[in-house]
C-alpha cells in the first residue's frame, strides 16, 4: 500500500503514470536498502523534518478549505464502522512490533526499558493518529473526489505548480523512508531465520542484494495488482496484517511477562541446538489455532467469515486473535519452564574488531565487497 501511494506521487511528479511510478519507487527503495543501515538513518532524519513541516502546512490548508463544523456535526454512530476503525488502528500499531524488534537491538545497553517504551509509543501513536485524523477529515471533505485520487487531492490542498511538485516529492520521500525500513526489516527477518538453521556466520553483499531484490519484486507485484483500488486494498492489507500479527503478539507477550518473566538466554535464540531448540512446537501450534479461530469473524473484500453477518457486519477477529492464543499458550507453556534461565543471559561484548554490518542479526556478519 505504501508503494501504491508513492507510485501515485512519483507518477504525478514525473508525468509517467502510476505503473511507472511504482516501478521507479521500487528501484530507488531497493538501492537504498542495499546500501544499508547508515544511509537509512540519514534518510530518516532528513525526511522526518521535511515531512513534518509539509504535513503541518497541509493541515492548515485543509482547515482553511473544509467546513470543520459541518464535518463534526455528523454524529451518526455505526458500530461495524467503529469496530473497523479500531481494527485498522490496532493493526497499524501492532505492525510496529517488528520495527521495535529489529532496531531496538542497536540501542546502548544503558537505555532503560521505560525510555524505549514511551519514545516508541509516543512516536508511533502520535504520527499515526495525526495522519489518520487528517485522512478522515480530508476524505469526508472531498466526498467522492477522494477515492482513487488520494494523493492528488491531498496535494491539491497545498496548491499548484512548484508547490504541488514539492508536495509530490515530499510524499514520495516520506513513503521511501518507511518502505526502506519495511524492506530492510524483511531482509533481516529472512536472513535471521535462514542463518539460524544453517549456522551461517556471514552473508556477502551480493547475498544481501539478492534477498532485497526478491522482497522488492514481490512487493511491487502486489502494488501493481492493487493500484486501481487503493482504499479497498489498504483496508484488506491492514486486516490481513492484523490477522497474522495478533496471535504472534499475544504469544510473545504471554511468554515474555508470564512464562519467562523477562528472562531469556539471548545467544541461545540463534542456536538451534541451544536450550530453546530449533522450534517451540507449543508456540507454533497455538499460533495456527489463533489464525484459524479468527476466520469466522474476519471481514475482508476477498473473504467474509460466517459469524460476521450475525454481528452486524462487525469485524472482531483481532479480539479473538488476541484472547484465544494468549489463554491457550499460557495454559500449555506454564507446565514446562525448564528452558527458562534463572536470569537474562546477554550476548558477549564485541571485541576490538569492527562490528558487523548492522541490520542482519547478532549472529550474521555481512561481508562488504570492494
Amino acid at each position: 500500500e505504501v508503494r501504491q501511494l508513492a507510485g501515485q506521487a512519483v507518477g504525478e511528479l514525473t508525468h509517467l503514470g502510476d505503473t511507472t511510478g511504482i516501478v521507479i519507487f521500487a528501484l530507488v527503495t531497493g538501492v537504498t536498502a542495499a546500501v544499508g543501515y547508515r544511509l537509512i538513518h540519514a534518510l530518516g532524519r532528513v525526511a522526518s523534518v521535511i515531512c513534518a513541516l509539509a504535513f503541518v502546512y497541509l493541515g492548515i490548508r485543509l482547515l482553511e478549505r473544509a467546513d470543520l463544523g459541518t464535518l463534526l456535526a455528523d454524529r451518526t454512530f455505526d458500530l461495524p464502522l467503529f469496530l473497523l476503525a479500531i481494527s485498522l488502528s490496532a493493526s497499524w500499531q501492532l505492525a510496529f512490533g517488528p520495527y521495535v524488534a529489529d532496531y531496538s537491538r542497536y540501542l546502548p545497553r544503558t537505555t532503560s526499558a521505560k525510555a524505549t517504551f514511551w519514545w516508541t509509543l509516543g512516536g508511533s501513536a502520535l504520527g499515526s493518529q495525526w495522519s489518520m485524523t487528517f485522512g478522515a477529515l480530508a476524505a469526508s471533505a472531498a466526498g467522492g473526489a477522494f477515492v482513487g485520487h488520494e494523493v492528488g487531492y491531498v496535494v491539491g490542498l497545498g496548491g499548484a505548480g512548484l508547490i504541488a511538485s514539492a508536495l509530490y516529492f515530499v510524499i514520495a520521500l516520506g513513503k521511501l523512508t518507511i518502505n526502506v525500513l519495511n524492506t530492510y526489516g524483511g531482509f533481516m527477518s529472512l536472513v535471521t531465520s535462514v542463518s539460524g538453521f544453517r549456522g551461517q556466520a556471514a552473508l556477502s553483499s551480493r547475498g544481501r542484494a539478492a534477498y532485497i531484490a526478491g522482497i522488492m519484486v514481490a512487493g511491487t507485484v502486489v502494488a501493481l495488482l492493487g493500484k486501481d483500488s487503493f482504499l479497498t486494498s489498504f483496508k484488506d492489507f491492514l486486516l490481513f496484517l492484523l490477522t497474522f500479527f495478533t496471535p504472534w503478539s499475544a504469544i510473545n507477550l504471554v511468554d515474555y511477562y508470564l512464562i519467562a518473566k523477562e528472562r531469556y538466554d539471548l545467544p541461545a535464540l540463534s542456536d538451534p541446538h541451544g536450550r530453546y531448540g530449533a522450534y517451540r512446537w507449543q508456540a507454533l501450534t497455538v499460533y495456527v489455532i489463533g489464525l484459524v479461530a479468527q476466520l469466522p469473524f474476519l471481514s475482508t473484500h476477498f473473504f467474509t467469515g460466517p459469524l460476521v453477518g450475525p454481528l452486524g457486519g462487525a469485524d472482531v477477529s483481532w479480539v479473538v486473535g488476541l484472547a484465544v492464543p494468549a489463554a491457550l499458550y499460557w495454559l500449555l507453556a506454564r507446565r514446562d519452564t525448564s528452558h527458562v534461565p534463572d536470569h537474562t543471559i546477554l550476548a558477549p561484548e564485541p571485541g576490538p574488531e569492527p562490528a558487523p554490518e548492522r541490520g542482519v542479526s547478532p549472529t550474521v556478519r555481512v561481508k562488504e565487497t570492494p
